[in-house]
């Protein structure tokens, strides 16, 4: 030694000799830095536990069993010599079940995500004006080829037309799932067909042409001579054409989900309806607006059929079977025989029925949201048919209280435009989760009643279409509840 060594005290003893293991240096309280702490093995081990364990207490707190504690702590990086040394535990589940025992179970709600069913306003409506604003046609070329005279061709037409593009809107989405160049395939080839089949069940039904015509130029391949066509055949002719072509154009740009580019089209057939109330445009100018709005709606569709088009081809792509589109096509031909029905009647509860398909399809997207928040709140089955059956409740509130006004407003029967919108939303709603054989079952068995019912003069009579609609929306709910009530079908 160079010294004595000083043993005073406040010397350079102060900083004694500290004894301490070999590994990672201790944590330390505020206070004993300078100070020789002594503490037992299992002591020093407990407080590392409840440290660490505090220290991961919101991950912890979650788990269902120590073994996922296990993952977290080898997550963590933590090696079977730290368990032993510093936290005193022969191996990882005994630490990892220490730490589950020491934590209190919490199972906090999760984030709230993006309603994935959030629907377009601005495109619903849209569409609901879209449904009505061909109408306006009727208006403006009125004086062309009277109507009213011809309206049996317009109608059988119609349903046609109706029944064919939802079928043919059903097998595009199908299509649509595949590829965008495989539905406007489907698309480009369907809907000239149903044009022209719907401009010949017209003609075929003797509704536009006489059968002595019909029969001359199905046998001979010309109408007989001496049978001159009555007045205003050939333009009744041209205008079931052009109802045909029309529906056809424009349920392909729905399905493509170009609603604004059918909005422009229509531009011509709205400006001229817009001024006949201060303005008569005279028949040359009538019937150039109408024929202008179509061949700009023939137009938009080759446009958006040829984009369509240019998507990459799937290879191997399956084609959907026929018959699974058979259904959609009945349930149309059902609804446009119920709204006839109606329409017979009261024709401007049609035009207010149209325009609220708009909100209809809003309100399918609502309940589909808003189930699916049902189930994430929902703890048992019933619990959830309980909620379901509010949202439906709340859906259909919200679309038929609205008719109540406007039925007044139009003078129609509140009780039987209300009883047929909520036939039809019911059965959309349906439709909307795969299940197309019932809705199409029952609303066809409505249509085919009520229509022999007043065909026939048969009791109840014109109560018979609300009826009938009364009694296809209770099954329909019933049908609702039994298929839509169950979580698995909006996991």
């Amino acid at each position: 030694m160079s010294g004595p060594m000083a043993l005073e005290p406040g010397g350079a003893e102060g900083d004694t000799l500290a004894l301490r293991l070999a590994g990672p240096p201790a944590r330390h309280r505020r206070g004993d830095d300078h100070t020789l702490a002594l503490r037992l093995p299992g002591q020093a081990a407990g407080e590392e536990v409840s440290r660490l364990a505090a220290e991961l207490a919101d991950r912890i707190g979650p788990a269902v069993h120590p073994y996922e504690v296990a993952a977290l702590l080898e997550a963590e990086g933590l090696t079977a010599d730290v368990i032993g040394q510093r936290y005193g535990h022969p191996d990882l589940f005994s630490l990892a079940t220490a730490l589950y025992e020491q934590v209190p179970r919490t199972f906090p709600e999760p984030a709230p995500t993006a309603d994935p069913w959030r629907p377009d306003t601005v495109r619903c409506l849209l569409r609901g004006v879209l449904f009505a604003l061909p109408g306006l046609a009727y208006l403006l070329t009125a004086p062309l080829w009277h109507p009213g005279r011809h309206a049996a061709g317009l109608i059988v037409a119609g349903l046609v037309s109706w029944a064919w593009g939802q079928a043919l809107g059903h097998r595009a989405h199908l299509r649509m799932a595949t590829g965008r160049r495989e539905a406007a395939g489907t698309l480009l080839a369907g809907a000239p067909l149903g044009a022209a089949l719907a401009t010949a069940a017209a003609a075929l039904s003797g509704a536009v042409l006489p059968w002595s015509v019909l029969r001359g130029i199905v046998l001979s391949g010309s109408a007989p001579r001496g049978s001159a066509l009555p007045a205003g055949t050939g333009a009744a002719l041209l205008a079931v054409a052009a109802q045909s072509l029309y529906l056809a154009a424009a349920g392909v740009l729905l399905v493509l989900a170009r609603e604004r580019l059918l909005l422009a089209a229509l531009t011509p057939l709205i400006a001229g309806a817009a001024v006949l109330p201060w303005w008569e445009p005279g028949h040359a100018l009538r019937a150039a607006l109408a024929l202008t709005a179509l061949a700009a709606t023939l137009a938009a569709t080759g446009w958006a059929l040829r984009t369509a088009r240019t998507a990459p081809a799937v290879p191997d792509a399956r084609r959907p079977g026929l018959p699974r589109s058979l259904p959609y096509g009945l349930f149309g031909l059902a609804a446009g025989l119920l709204v006839l029905l109606e329409g017979r009647r009261e024709p401007y509860a049609v035009i207010v029925l149209t325009l609220s398909m708009g909100p209809a399809e809003w309100l399918l997207y609502r309940y589909r949201g808003l189930s699916v928040a049902a189930l994430r709140a929902a703890a048992t089955p019933a619990g959830f048919l309980l909620r379901s059956t509010g949202v439906l409740g709340l859906c259909l509130l919200a679309y038929l209280l609205p008719l109540l006004p406007a039925a007044l407003l139009t003078g129609a029967d509140p009780a039987t435009l209300v009883l047929l919108a909520a036939t039809l939303w019911t059965a959309l709603l349906l439709q909307a989760f795969g299940a197309a054989w019932p809705p199409a079952v029952i609303c066809l068995a409505a249509a085919a009643t009520a229509a022999a019912a007043l065909l026939l003069r048969q009791p109840p009579g014109t109560a018979a279409l609300p009826l009938c609609c009364g009694a296809a929306e209770l099954c329909l709910l019933l049908c609702v509840l039994r298929l839509l009530g169950r979580p698995a079908r909006h996991a």
